[in-house]
């Protein structure tokens, strides 16, 4: 049985006549006879009563008629939606991104982009790099702005942009004014971070591994808002991309960390195994299009 029986059997149930029923929907006799003995194998009962005239709906079929009224009625509205969804001028793009580039990077992205295209729309998720590695592995989300770079195997990646690593110190710290810093210089302060988890969290761990030291956490957030903000009440010293924090006048200062390795690449990732919707095919050709940034 097809969804197009169901509506067909629908249409032979306010007819009641096959001759009428099938000239209505364009087919043969034969053709809507077949059609109606795969309904009733399905439900495995009769649902006319055959009579001189035609054919009348019995007790069963009753309930057949509602339910196929209900199910096709409920198939065409998700036909539309996805039509919707997947239509490039108005439809919807499944992105997934860092909390990190939730008040940089992003915002910049999504109104550059709305410009370009206003009717598309976004089912936005903001969450943790494993988490999003996951959204795109299940399809729950297209396109992800990440870091670190996911498996090549299985991923496509743009670059986006290029951080510099700061180390955040309070206000009057005593490294507020230096020009650059060595990471081993705060071996022994506490710091403020991200929740294990975070990608950000395990370029801290690297930096502060190479430098030597394990750090001393005095709280552990989950945005670098917050981190910023305690960061200037004095709680601890921090490790935050360049810029990455807008608006925040936590006094906290920022210092340029000294090394190669204190640079992290922010990139556009897609499941190489799964075509995108057009919608979501439309949103990466525009962000392949500009150049990466550095900070």
């Amino acid at each position: 049985m097809h969804v197009e029986d169901l509506r067909w059997f629908a249409v032979l149930a306010e007819t009641e006549h096959l001759t009428d029923a099938a000239a209505a929907l364009g087919t043969s006799q034969p053709n809507l006879s077949r059609s109606l003995q795969r309904v009733e194998r399905a439900f495995g009962v009769a649902l006319f009563e055959r009579e001189r005239r035609g054919v009348r709906l019995n007790p069963y079929g009753r309930l057949v008629l509602e339910a196929a009224r209900a199910g096709t009625a409920a198939v065409d509205t998700a036909k539309r939606r996805i039509d919707a969804l997947v239509d490039p001028e108005s439809g919807t793009v499944r992105l997934a991104f860092l909390h990190s580039v939730a008040t940089s990077l992003m915002p910049d992205l999504l109104k550059a982009f709305r410009a370009d295209a206003p009717s598309i729309g976004f089912e936005l998720r903001q969450e943790p790099a494993h988490d999003i590695v996951q959204d795109l592995e299940t399809g729950e989300a297209e396109i992800a702005i990440i870091a670190p770079r996911p498996d090549p195997a299985h991923f496509g990646w743009h670059l986006l942009e290029r951080q510099r690593l700061c180390l955040h110190v309070p206000p009057g710290h005593a490294l507020a004014s230096r020009h650059r810093v060595e990471l081993e210089e705060v071996r022994d302060e506490p710091f403020v971070a991200l929740q294990p988890g975070f990608g950000f969290q395990r370029v801290t761990d690297r930096l502060c591994q190479a430098a030597g030291f394990t750090p001393r956490f005095a709280f552990q957030a989950t945005d670098l808002a917050t981190i910023d903000s305690l960061v200037g009440a004095g709680l601890g010293v921090a490790i935050l991309p360049a810029g990455a924090v807008r608006g925040n006048d936590s006094g906290a200062v920022s210092i340029p960390l000294a090394g190669v390795q204190a640079r992290r690449e922010i990139g556009m990732s897609w499941r190489l195994s799964t075509p995108l919707t057009p919608a979501a095919e439309r949103f990466r050709t525009f962000v392949r299009s500009r150049p990466a940034t550095s900070s």
